[in-house]
């Protein structure tokens, strides 16, 4: 993970869909323009969902990252509308 400055972790491995989303959106929310935010989240939908829910609102997905215990870091760069 040292190719990028993490701004932010958010940790959404212990909520329930769609409460995964929110989550997500709200911590990216409130980062400033060019941030990176890490999101930690489990495999399976969340996995297969947050990424796409995140570039659909415009956001730039830069990595996922397998942590090796069934959850994945997902490196999202803050993108202004």
């Amino acid at each position: 993970m040292a190719d990028f400055q993490i701004d932010d972790t958010v940790d959404i491995t212990d909520v329930v869909c769609p409460l995964t989303f929110v989550k997500a959106k709200v911590a990216i929310e409130e980062l400033e323009d060019g941030q990176i935010l890490s999101v930690k989240m489990n495999d399976g939908e969340p996995v297969q969902n947050v990424p796409r829910s995140l570039k659909e609102e415009g956001h730039q997905i830069l990595k996922l990252i397998s942590n090796d215990d069934g959850t994945y870091n997902l490196l999202v760069k803050k993108v202004e509308e």
